[in-house]
């Protein structure tokens, strides 16, 4: 290839001559509700996508009974049929560094139609935007990833390291899909996931957990409270004690990465239940809630923290030392992921970012779990997140994305794809971009 400078023109202008081809896939993507347990469909298509590509494909249904034996796994099924996991492999020609493209085809229910400008499932395109569930998460940016490995066949460029694309199921629901690839032995010297970041590149991400905690009181009839002990009292103790914690752990992060975040690692409480009749002193209350885990600390970390922290509240209301509150672990999980910025694939992908933004990109750590910790800490494969799409939007109404952060997601992907794989000068030839043959808009099914 003539010049560093050249490359980046010839991607550029493919991506552009292929604008409609690619906003074409991204419309089928997003027509398609691939909620959990209804991922086939959108699987298939993508599978027929990398088959048309010639990639080596991989295309299997996880097996729950091996899954359930990990202790990182969690879903709320244990089958599943119908929700396959696939596979891509662009084999280089050897001596590169491999890196695994890793993107969920699962989305979350649209919930209220009502508050949806447009069908949640139109793939409508509207000033510049294209709007459907699942378009920023992430099926744009598994769209960018296809988009950016087309480029470089239909070029001939030929890379020496492998690309390994994957398109996972129950992302959503805890990365039982990405774990699933993991057992299946798939690993690589990097991994990138387009989540929708805003453009803004990840090299660390915190993990979460479910928690469960009861709390007891004494029952007694509402005209002599005085007689019981209401465990919605004292669950307002506990509630005020865990946001305590959350303020403790949250002083010990000094991260640079967190500084535009007010709390880096939070205690979410999202459910409360308790007491059963109006004039019933109630002698029980379960809380349930979401906590943060900072991206260099473990998971068995965070709940040891969590039970010492409970264990305190007999300081406060000596009612806690005979009647402790129950903590209990459920549902799912996300692991957390941390990647050195000095990382060389996070070189890589900021200097193509400035040379197709011409701007510095911002460099943050992700405030949400992402299927990288599982790469990074598990599959040995460290992984950063960058990609199209707003954050904001995800899991929202009128989620949409900008379709010119799609295509430059993909220009900044390809060109780091060619620089962290290298290229193999003796088998480059570069075909002239209008000339290359190309899958024709509407066939993408």
């Amino acid at each position: 290839m003539a010049s560093s400078n050249a490359t980046k023109e010839h991607i550029h202008e493919w991506l552009q001559q292929h604008r409609d081809e690619g906003i074409l896939l991204l419309q089928d993507l997003v027509r398609i509700p691939s909620t959990q347990g209804n991922e086939r469909e959108a699987q298939l298509l993508v599978a027929k996508r990398l088959h048309r590509m010639k990639l080596e494909v991989d295309l299997w249904e996880p097996d729950g009974k091996t899954l359930e034996a990990h202790p990182f796994f969690y879903s709320p099924r244990s089958g599943f049929e119908g929700s396959p996991n696939v596979v891509g492999l662009l084999r280089g020609t050897g001596g590169g560094r491999s890196i695994i493209l890793n993107g969920h085809i699962d989305i979350v229910p649209e919930g209220d139609r009502k508050a949806w400008w447009h069908d949640p499932y139109s793939g409508k395109v509207e000033d510049g935007k294209l709007y459907g569930r699942g378009a920023t998460d992430m099926k744009g940016g598994n769209t960018a990833l296809l988009l950016a490995i087309q480029a470089i066949q239909e070029l001939g460029i030929r890379l020496k390291g492998d690309v390994i694309f994957q398109s996972v199921v129950e992302e959503e629901s805890g990365g039982a899909g990405t774990l699933a690839t993991i057992l299946r032995g798939y690993q690589a010297d990097a991994a990138l996931i387009p989540e929708p970041t805003n453009m803004r590149i990840f090299p660390k991400q915190q993990g979460s957990m479910w928690f469960r905690i009861e709390i007891k009181g004494r029952s007694a009839h509402g005209g002599t409270r005085y007689e019981g002990v209401s465990a919605i009292e004292k669950s307002m103790l506990v509630v005020q004690h865990i946001r305590e914690l959350e303020d403790k752990r949250n002083a010990r992060i000094t991260d640079p990465l967190y500084a535009t975040n007010p709390i880096p690692i939070p205690i979410n409480l999202g459910v409360i239940q308790g007491g059963n009749w109006p004039s019933s002193v109630p002698d029980s209350v379960k809380l349930e809630g979401r906590m943060g885990v900072a991206p260099e600390e473990s998971l068995v970390q965070a709940k040891e923290e969590m039970a010492r922290w409970l264990e305190r509240l007999q300081e406060r209301d000596s009612w806690f030392k005979e009647h402790p509150p129950v903590l209990e672990w459920f549902g799912a999980r996300w692991v957390p992921g941390s990647v050195d910025p000095g990382h060389e694939l996070m070189r890589v992908v900021t200097e193509h970012y400035r040379a197709v933004r011409s701007e510095e990109p911002v460099i943050e750590a992700s405030p949400w779990g992402t299927d990288g910790g599982l790469l990074t800490l598990l599959g040995e494969t460290p992984c950063i997140i960058f990609g199209p799409g707003l954050t904001q939007l995800a899991h929202y109404p009128n989620e949409h994305i900008v379709l010119d952060h799609l295509f430059e997601a993909a220009e900044i992907i390809a060109l780091t794809l060619i620089e962290w794989c290298g290229i193999d000068e003796s088998e480059e030839e570069i075909a002239d971009g209008a000339e290359a043959e190309a899958i024709q808009p509407g066939e993408s099914h």
